[in-house]
């Protein structure tokens, strides 16, 4: 976990399944006329794809006055620039798992430079790709470069050989690579290729202030592990494995539920930790 400074609270923020959900994923399962009011914050090739609840969307307005809010996300750039959150664009966002560091939309360079550096140590992603379609089978519908930084393959998961990632994750291992399974996405992604990493750039950009971090996949463990204050949904894959820390709330709800609900808990605990660390300032004066 991160030391908290006197800056501003940042809050980064993974995005599918934690504050926007597709269609798929909204876990509707009360009667059809309970359900929330939906706004649609993503479109792709002419139909709506990604999804909050209108109160999520006021409580994500609320919790922008409160804080610098990071979209933090595995999606590509071109991904990442469909997303319509509430309100203004964020002034920092975090694309390709930490590969880009996006300052008023546009990619900085230093943290490029770096990147680079960093992933020089491990296995170049060409011998990975080639990897890959190998062992590809029928069952991988498509496999892609994001960015030039990572490779994913989406799959039929009905059709998935049994041990087929498993396998993948062992030989990507020993050349500086993890393996995810993530609804019908598997992913290759360097180790040194990072959310934390980048988060940890914002927040001090931002005055070294309160870290905060919500994600619900194994690509957001390091995020939530070096967050002050983390929130998972309780379902994805971090659900699934009954991953907990000390310093982590899990919700009540599931699905588009729950981006509202920690939106709610996360508006709650930058106020809470403000009005703390103004208090032991205060007391220290």
């Amino acid at each position: 976990m991160s030391r908290p400074g006197e800056g501003r609270p940042v809050v980064c923020l993974d995005l599918d399944r934690t504050v926007i959900y597709s269609a798929a994923a909204l876990a509707l399962d009360g009667p059809d006329e309970l359900a929330p009011r939906l706004l649609c914050v993503e479109v792709y090739r002419a139909a709506p794809l990604s999804f909050m609840t209108e109160r999520a969307a006021q409580v994500y307005g609320r919790l922008t006055g409160e804080a610098h809010v990071v979209p933090t996300t595995t999606r590509t750039r071109a991904q990442l620039g469909r997303v319509r959150l509430p309100g203004p664009p964020a002034p920092f966002a975090v694309a390709a798992n930490g590969g880009h560091l996006l300052v008023d939309g546009v990619p900085d360079p230093g943290w490029a430079a770096l990147v680079r550096r960093r992933l020089a140590d491990v296995a170049p992603i060409a011998e990975v790709r080639t990897h890959l379609d190998q062992v590809a089978g029928p069952f991988v519908r498509t496999l892609r470069d994001a960015d030039e930084l990572f490779a994913y393959a989406v799959v039929d998961r009905d059709a998935l050989p049994a041990g087929w990632v498993d396998d993948l994750a062992g030989w990507c291992a020993p050349r500086g690579w993890r393996v995810s399974l993530q609804g019908r996405k598997v992913y290759a992604v360097p180790v040194p290729l990072t959310k934390s990493a980048a988060a940890q750039e914002v927040r001090a950009r931002c005055g070294g202030g309160t870290l905060f971090a919500a994600g619900d996949s194994l690509l957001d463990t390091d995020l939530l592990e070096t967050a002050d204050v983390a929130v998972r949904p309780a379902h994805g894959e971090l659900a699934d494995t009954g991953w907990r820390r000390p310093h982590l709330t899990v919700t009540t709800t599931r699905g588009v539920a729950a981006g509202e609900e920690l939106l709610d808990i996360l508006v709650g605990q930058v106020i809470s930790t403000r009005f703390s660390v103004s208090g032991n300032l205060g007391a220290g004066a």
